[in-house]
């Protein structure tokens, strides 16, 4: 039997200091945050009962309350023996705040309370929604308005305001005994807290050079200079040197200098005095148009000292050329929170795919109970959800991320009249966003993403004697007719599906309803039956889907062709059969030869998935990335396989220098587990230029490693490469534990000393993580 050891009790007294001091860390923090004496912040620090919804019979009141580092929210359980760490959530975990029934579990279980007392958390990762009733309107809004402006004002902090944060927060939970003072073995604690080793020795040597009133505590300044010490950057230090003068301070003069000469910054003239303005803290710097030790760290861990060139934050690209001119970000059966065969269907992925910028989502689509058409994965055990519910949330969030066009991927295994009713929901659902007709009668070749832009296409099958989506002759008196079915359902790999099948007895063939027809414009299903004969071309608007599989072959036995056809047709690819676990394939290849609708399964972090969102934060985030000029051209003779000498742009050697890692999470929550990091960095692109290379392995240091190795890569086409940072927390006996990644396009660095900043296993930001690095790019010869 296990023994607990009783707490002792604490005095009244005692309780009310406690009390006192946990309000004043607190209104600290409410001001950091620049939310001094606001009402909903003293609400939720307050806390309130709220009913949690589950289902439809479960719906129980709990507790909730922002704890007072304004940063996680404590909630009550009543299960058994659960840790206190799984009582609480972080609000950087919080990806978005709903008001009303605006989740299905709302929509379904909730709808007998009013909207204004409901409201949801949605989280960044695969976590479930936190599906909330207050008992009244203003309690409600409190929580939606006060969480808000946290989320809201946490992510506007610099990295140095974020940094201060979190350290001040570890040193109030290392803070045991919570009397503001930090013994030795609190000071050790919390070192672990903040992922760093440090032996008895040194753990001494810093408590001892810190503890200037020899109480054998730190307190107060104290603290502070342990801080100091603590976030020491000396390999920024030593940068700053070279351009400051003898008081510390760096001319605006020497500013223009290091930004020209290191940083490779073309504008520098016009940008030094606009970055002392911006990051320098000092008044009287600032007055001298100079900058300090403090404003040269805010600039190099700013947006502007990011190794993601910041102009590629904006839609920067000609978006007045043919769709099939672009990438296009697209997601394979969207529907999926989890794997192929068993898992949730929702509305929920559409959303989080829409707010990742992917502008092509699927839909299989199935005769419904009611006469209302259904989605899920057909033949498998995944669970269903209405075709309507998923055209509302098509149409609430298609445009939030991004104002370029959304297709939807029809795969219709309906009857003819469930047909008719997807038809009506889309028209009414959709209303003007729906395209109907050409754009300015365009009937040659796709409109541009500019033209379409607020638009949602349909990609389906078309009724071959009705008229032809872009208005020429046709029948259009047909009522419906049999196509051909493309089933991708049916290529799983799975005996269940298999056997499925064969009890139902497929068809290759299905009729056709015409008002389906009608919604399909510009993106008409057709069968690949080879690249088209010069003397009989297909019409522009004909697209075909094929596996990863075919599409790589067609990759490596005629590149050319494929990357041909592709100028003026919209290709779609999608996973093989046997990806029942929702994995996915490298999309570099079919990139290369152009192929625009490269679907990936979004619920699945991994290589390929970073590599995805690494290519697509390039223009804005649009969804929407220009080809390369050789990827265009008719007359091209570019293929990826065979690289020969051609207009495919400069060749580049790319130096790099890995210098340090900045508060690096930690994998194991274990209080003694301190990550032994390594970085790898790896270029995706054509087949000559695909490589990797690795530093050594620091070991017990997540808070400050230092490596200061360096890295050489030659790149034969630019253009199409993309550059991969991944830290790593080594392990000599199993595999590797991810600790963080990032990934953009060779054409999107910086050159120069810069931060990258981390991204988790599902590619949402770190608070403070960040990688220093030096980036030198050169003609090769």
């Amino acid at each position: 039997m296990q023994c607990f050891r009783r707490q002792p009790k604490r005095s009244v007294s005692q309780e009310n200091i406690l009390r006192e001091q946990s309000r004043r860390v607190a209104a600290l923090n409410g001001i950091r945050l620049g939310l001094k004496d606001d009402k909903d912040l003293k609400f939720l620090l307050k806390g309130s009962q709220l009913l949690k919804v589950k289902s439809g019979s479960w719906r129980k009141e709990r507790f909730y309350k922002l704890q007072e580092d304004c940063k996680t929210i404590w909630q009550e359980s009543k299960k058994m023996l659960r840790s206190p760490e799984s009582q609480i959530f972080s609000i950087e975990d919080i990806r978005d705040v709903r008001s009303g029934h605006k989740t299905e579990g709302m929509e379904k279980y909730a709808k007998d309370v009013p909207e204004y007392r409901c409201f949801s958390i949605i989280f960044k990762d695969q976590r479930k929604n936190l599906d909330l009733i207050a008992s009244s309107e203003d309690d409600a809004n409190h929580w939606i308005s006060g969480l808000g402006k946290i989320i809201a004002h946490s992510n506007s902090m610099n990295q140095k305001q974020k940094l201060q944060h979190w350290i001040h927060t570890c040193l109030r939970k290392a803070d045991k005994n919570k009397d503001n003072k930090m013994s030795l073995k609190e000071l050790k604690n919390f070192l672990k807290e903040v992922n760093i080793e440090v032996d008895d020795y040194h753990a001494k040597k810093i408590f001892q050079h810190c503890d200037k009133s020899k109480t054998e505590a730190l307190e107060d300044d104290e603290i502070e200079e342990f801080y100091k010490i603590l976030t020491e950057r000396k390999e920024i230090d030593k940068i700053f040197q070279k351009y400051s003068d003898a008081e510390g301070f760096m001319s605006c003069q020497n500013l223009v200098r290091f930004l020209y000469e290191t940083q490779q910054e073309e504008d520098a003239v016009v940008a030094a005095p606009a970055l002392i303005q911006r990051y320098e803290p000092n008044e009287r710097a600032k007055r001298g148009n100079a900058m300090t030790k403090d404003g040269f760290l805010m600039y190099l861990l700013s947006d502007d000292g990011n190794i993601f060139n910041s102009s590629h934050r904006k839609v920067y690209q000609d978006m007045t050329q043919p769709l099939s001119h672009y990438l296009v970000s697209s997601s394979h059966n969207t529907y999926l929170m989890e794997d192929q065969l068993t898992g949730p269907s929702s509305t929920e992925a559409y959303i989080r795919a829409l707010t990742k910028g992917c502008r092509c989502v699927e839909l299989d689509c199935w005769d419904g109970p009611n006469s209302e058409p259904i989605i899920y994965h057909g033949y498998t055990l995944t669970s269903k959800i209405l075709f309507s519910d998923v055209i509302k949330a098509i149409k609430n969030y298609a445009f939030k991320t991004s104002p370029y066009p959304v297709i939807i991927s029809l795969e219709n295994h309906c009857s003819v009249d469930q047909q008719k009713v997807m038809a009506q929901h889309m028209t009414t659902i959709l209303q003007d966003m729906l395209l109907v007709a050409p754009v300015d009668g365009n009937k040659s070749q796709f409109p541009s993403p500019e033209q379409l832009k607020g638009k949602i296409l349909v990609k389906g099958k078309k009724l071959s004697r009705q008229e032809d989506p872009t208005g020429t002759n046709g029948n259009n008196n047909l009522e419906a007719e049999d196509v051909s079915d493309e089933d991708e359902a049916a290529e799983i790999e799975d005996e269940s599906v298999k056997s499925e099948i064969q009890q139902k007895g497929k068809s290759d063939t299905l009729k056709l309803a015409k008002e389906l027809s009608d919604t399909v414009v510009y993106c008409k299903s057709v069968h690949f039956n080879g690249f088209e004969n010069p003397s009989h071309p297909r019409a522009f608007y004909e697209m075909s889907s094929f596996t990863e599989s075919k599409a790589l072959k067609l990759a490596q036995e005629s590149g050319t062709s494929f990357i041909y056809h592709n100028i003026r047709h919209l290709s779609r690819i999608y996973p093989a059969g046997w990806r029942t676990d929702s994995s996915n394939y490298n999309p570099i290849d079919l990139w290369n030869v152009g192929c625009q609708i490269v679907a990936l399964n979004f619920q699945t972090a991994g290589t390929e998935m970073d590599v995805y969102q690494g290519r697509f934060q390039d223009n804005g985030f649009s969804g929407y990335v220009l080809k390369p000029e050789f990827l265009r051209d008719e007359q091209t003779k570019f293929n990826p396989k065979s690289i020969t000498e051609g207009t495919w742009g400069t060749k580049k050697k790319l130096l790099l220098k890995i210098i340090s890692g900045q508060q690096l999470p930690k994998v194991n929550k274990s209080k003694n587990s301190i990550v032994d990091p390594k970085v790898t960095v790896e270029i995706h692109g054509v087949q000559q230029d695909n490589n990797k290379k690795q530093t050594k392995v620091i070991e017990n240091n997540g808070f400050n490693p230092k490596w200061d190795e360096e890295f050489t890569f030659d790149i034969e086409i630019p253009a199409l490469a993309l550059v991969r940072f991944v830290v790593e927390d080594f392990d000599m006996s199993t595999k590797n534990d991810f600790i963080g990644q990032y990934t953009l396009p060779f054409t999107s660095l910086k050159q120069g000393y810069r931060h990258i900043h981390l991204l988790t296993k599902n590619g949402d930001p770190y608070s403070s993580s960040t990688l220093f690095v030096y980036i030198d790019i050169q003609d090769c010869d």
